[in-house]
C-alpha cells in the first residue's frame, strides 16, 4: 500500500508536486477496518500520483477523529498536531525544492485541512486539497450511487464500495445488514457520532458494490486534472 519508490526513482521522476494522503484511525462499525480512511486516501493518492507523475508520500495514519471517541479503537491527535505535522512536511519538501503539496483527505472530520490550505495559499498557490465536494458528488454520480454524501456520512455506500473494489478481503459480510439512517445531525459537534448511531455507521453500506468503487475512483482520477490545472495556473 505504501509507495515502494526509491530515492533514485524519485530523482529520475523530478516531480515538482508532492501528494500526501491524510487518513485516520477510527471506528467504521463491524464491517470496515479502523484504517478505512487511510486506505481510501492512499488508494486515491496512488492513482493520481501514477497518472500525473507526482511525488507520492506515505500516509498520515492518525488525525482528528474526536467525533468518534467512545467507539473502541478510535485514536486521535489534536488539530494543532496535524497542523504541525503538515507544516514540517512542507518545510522538508521545500528543502528539496518541492514547493507544492496536494493533501488527499480521506476523513471528513479533518476540517483543519481547509484552513491549512487557505492560509498557505495567501502568498501563492502551494497547497491543494483533494477531493472536494464537487469531485465527490461527480464521482458518486458516475458510480451510480443511490445515496448522497450527506446521507452516506460514515461507513456507507461510498467507503464500502471503494474497499470492495480495492481490498475486498478487508470488508466483512456484515455490511449487507449494517444500514443506519440519521439524515438530521444538528448537534454532531456537540454529541459526536454516538449521539446519532450505536453501530458507528451512518449510511447504507448494503448498496455498495465493487463496480461502484471502480467507477468512483476512475471519476476522481479524471477530475483531479481540473484541480491540477488550477494549481499550476
Amino acid at each position: 500500500m505504501i509507495t515502494g519508490a526509491t530515492s533514485v526513482d524519485e530523482a529520475n521522476r523530478g516531480a515538482r508536486i508532492a501528494v500526501l494522503p491524510v487518513g485516520s484511525f477510527e471506528q467504521h462499525g463491524d464491517h470496515l477496518p479502523l484504517a478505512t480512511d487511510t486506505i481510501v486516501a492512499e488508494v486515491i493518492a496512488a492513482r493520481i500520483a501514477d497518472r500525473y507523475s507526482l511525488f507520492r508520500l506515505p500516509p498520515v495514519t492518525i488525525s482528528c477523529s474526536h467525533e468518534h471517541e467512545g467507539f473502541t479503537g478510535t485514536v486521535s491527535v489534536s488539530a494543532q498536531t496535524l497542523i504541525s505535522v503538515i507544516a514540517d512536511v512542507r518545510a522538508s519538501l521545500a528543502r528539496s525544492d518541492i514547493s507544492r503539496l496536494v493533501l488527499v483527505n480521506g476523513h471528513g472530520g479533518n476540517y483543519v485541512l481547509s484552513n491549512i490550505a487557505q492560509e498557505a495559499n495567501v502568498s501563492g498557490r502551494s497547497v491543494a486539497l483533494f477531493p472536494g465536494k464537487s469531485d465527490i458528488a461527480a464521482a458518486r454520480d458516475a458510480a451510480g450511487m443511490v445515496t448522497t454524501a450527506d446521507e452516506d456520512m460514515h461507513g456507507g455506500e461510498w467507503e464500502t464500495s471503494i474497499l470492495l473494489y480495492t481490498h475486498p478481503e478487508l470488508v466483512r459480510d456484515t455490511y449487507r445488514d449494517a444500514d443506519h439512517d440519521a439524515p438530521d445531525r444538528p448537534h454532531l459537534h456537540l454529541t459526536g457520532m454516538g449521539g446519532y448511531t450505536k453501530s458507528g455507521i451512518i449510511g447504507r453500506p448494503s448498496l455498495a458494490t465493487a463496480e461502484k468503487g471502480y467507477r468512483a475512483l476512475d471519476s476522481l482520477t479524471e477530475s483531479f486534472s481540473t484541480l491540477l490545472d488550477a494549481f499550476m495556473d
